[in-house]
């Protein structure tokens, strides 16, 4: 444990490798950074793939399960209660759940920094530099909190970081739909406020939301797989093709169809390129 001088206030560097797991039990906010490879997360908000530069970070009720590819390196930190008030007292921030990538230079700094927490073994000064630099890698979260609703700086980050859980809930349930309710619960407000509140953070409803999310769900399973289309219509929470042809259309610009023939068309093209090279 890395422990702050003077307190209680601790944070923990944790992390997988090379097709090793690892799983976050205690109650504690945590946030994982892709090094190397690829690896999945699992949580109470769905399963996520995790590419090198991407980053993911979950509330304490999450309990995450970590795992790693065959070249993969995942690396994270997980702080409690204290840790957290201590970085907001330290940057006059916090960290969110919530999920994004990093460019290869940040990547490295934070390994860089993580490492040398994770060596320290207790020692206050050293976790500092890794949790500000975490709080800049979340800046762009950051700066929505001023737009959630709440007289106060604390309760707007609190609705914020429920919006946060909600979204990572849509983005991890890609594969059908939503109900409102559901989110209400997970963030425990009514259905009323949730819907107003998701609307004034992120400028779209949450089942607008939700089928965007499907929609982009079902042009990855095009590029990446061999399904029939009626099967990605199914694997992407539609159960009416007809449905899923006219939102393909609307959102793609070209029916499911085509987009996969244009697809295959392109990277035919680029083989014979590379060929006659």
């Amino acid at each position: 444990m890395l422990a702050f001088e003077g307190l209680e206030q601790t944070a923990q560097c944790i992390g997988t490798s090379r097709l090793g797991g690892v799983q976050v039990s205690a109650p504690v906010f945590n946030l994982w950074i892709q090094v190397r490879g690829d690896g999945w997360i699992e949580s109470r908000e769905g399963r996520f793939r995790m590419r090198r530069g991407d980053w993911m970070a979950f509330e304490k009720e999450s309990t995450p399960l970590v795992q790693s590819g065959p070249q993969g390196l995942c690396i994270g930190v997980a702080l409690d209660a204290s840790a957290l008030d201590a970085l907001q007292a330290l940057s006059d921030g916090s960290l969110y759940a919530g999920r994004g990538r990093l460019p290869t230079r940040e990547v490295r700094t934070v390994f860089r920094l993580w490492r040398e927490a994770a060596q320290a073994q207790g020692d206050a000064l050293s976790v500092r530099p890794l949790l500000l630099q975490l709080a800049h890698v979340q800046r762009d979260l950051a700066a929505r909190v001023r737009r959630c609703p709440g007289r106060s700086r604390s309760r707007k980050r609190q609705v914020f970081g429920r919006m946060q859980r909600a979204r990572l809930y849509l983005e991890g349930n890609a594969d059908r739909v939503v109900r409102i309710s559901e989110l209400a619960d997970l963030t425990s407000f009514s259905s009323w406020y949730f819907s107003k509140a998701f609307h004034a953070l992120y400028d779209e409803s949450p089942q607008a939301l939700s089928v965007r999310l499907r929609l982009e769900r079902a042009a990855q399973l095009l590029r990446t797989t061999s399904m029939m289309v009626g099967e990605v219509a199914a694997a992407s929470g539609f159960d009416n093709c007809c449905s899923f042809a006219r939102a393909f259309k609307a959102h793609h610009g070209v029916p499911a169809s085509r987009y996969r023939s244009n697809l295959r068309r392109g990277s035919a093209l680029v083989n014979e390129a590379q060929a006659s090279a």
